[in-house]
């Protein structure tokens, strides 16, 4: 059997997951401290594991409907409402997904036809080029920089625009770098927006892990965003609930309703306990995202000053749980440094470039660990360093 000849060239072309190749490097190496899972070390609330426990118990397992549950779309609607101010109409302007990576999937599937062009900040989250490409769009990076605090600025957005301009992702609060939007900087942006037809997906997975007395703006609470932008979040970073997959997709009807169709098609709809489940995390659990911010809150200002302490540049993040520090000053690579660093001193970080091109001579930490874990991490760090400018 020829497998070249039947197999997607599209598919065939994509790389693996620069994080997931490093993964299979860093495991392969035997007690390994690991800062590079972007996943919470947080159990999910007792209120939503009981809730489950309690669906599962009577036996409310049949599919739901294609977009959701109507009482969780509608908790999701009061949820985005005391956010942002919105009223998100559950019936259908709101689709419930298979974790916010689905959601963003769908986003892009409904919008880019062959030869579209989206444009993507980076350093940024591994799947949005790879799901544009699979569309037969273009993906066109935009470097986003340390000196402007690795923020889309007005200015590159106009630079990169063009007549086949499709989309624009946002992905702040940002993974890798932390990075936040904040309100002046997105009406900067909206500015270049207004009066072009190019649509927005707003991806908001971390809006929850915000730093600071400023609270999460999303754009499209800034005038005359709100009808062209596709608001993704989820369930598994401000809830820790990554294993029951579950996101949603908030937009002006004529969008979710093409969104719709794809995920009927492909998926059915999302898994039925986790909805459940989900509802309560919604309405009864504002106390456990503000103890784990809090948390992560204490472990980002120890984890930043630890590296800045081993000669490390690195911006202050103020979002998310990941820093993105300098290893410039070492003269290695991204993928140099952290193989070195996992086999030498068996700390597994993961390579800047994993991220994109811009994202070279950087490298990923995640804060979602214990202080314990981090501070034997940044001991080993330390010894490392010091080895490698002997």
């Amino acid at each position: 059997m020829d497998y070249s000849s039947i197999l997607s060239k599209k598919v065939q072309e994509l790389e693996f997951s620069g994080i997931r190749k490093f993964f299979d490097i860093a495991a392969s190496v035997k007690d390994v401290i690991s800062l590079s899972v972007g996943e919470p070390d947080f159990k999910s609330p007792w209120k939503v594991r009981k809730e489950a426990v309690h669906i599962l118990e009577q036996g409310r397992t049949n599919y739901t409907a294609n977009a959701g549950l109507q009482e969780l779309r509608g908790a999701i609607s009061d949820y985005l409402f005391s956010r942002m101010n919105i009223r998100y109409d559950p019936t259908d302007q709101i689709v419930v997904t298979v974790g916010g990576s689905e959601a963003i999937d769908l986003a892009l599937r409904a919008m880019i036809d062959t030869g579209d062009e989206v444009l993507i900040p980076q350093p940024s989250f591994v799947c949005y080029a790879p799901i544009v490409k699979l569309t037969n769009g273009i993906a066109v990076p935009i470097e986003t920089k340390a000196e402007d605090n690795f923020k889309l600025t007005a200015k590159a957005l106009k630079e990169h625009i063009t007549p086949r301009t499709k989309a624009l992702v946002l992905p702040y609060p940002n993974n890798p770098t932390g990075a936040v939007m904040r309100k002046p900087e997105l009406e900067e942006i909206a500015a270049v927006l207004r009066g072009t037809n190019i649509a927005v997906i707003s991806d908001e997975i971390y809006s929850e892990l915000t730093y600071g007395k400023q609270r999460h703006i999303s754009i499209a609470e800034i005038d005359g965003m709100e009808e062209r932008t596709i608001v993704i979040n989820g369930f598994s970073k401000a809830f820790a609930m990554t294993g029951w997959r579950l996101g949603f997709a908030s937009a002006p009807k004529e969008i979710i309703t093409q969104m719709l169709k794809i995920h009927q098609y492909a998926i059915m709809s999302s898994p039925t306990v986790s909805q459940y489940a989900a509802i309560t995390a919604l309405r009864e659990c504002e106390s456990d995202i503000e103890y784990m911010r809090g948390e992560y809150d204490m472990r980002r200002k120890l984890i930043v000053n630890g590296v800045r302490q081993l000669g490390l540049e690195c911006f202050e993040p103020e979002g998310a749980f990941y820093i993105f520090p300098s290893i410039k000053s070492t003269g290695m690579t991204s993928q140099e440094f952290c193989e070195k660093l996992v086999q030498t001193q068996k700390v597994a970080v993961v390579p800047g470039d994993a991220f994109g091109k811009s994202g070279e001579g950087y490298i990923r930490i995640s804060y979602a660990y214990s202080l314990e874990h981090i501070n034997t991490a940044l001991d080993r760090m330390e010894k490392f360093i010091k080895d490698i400018r002997k």
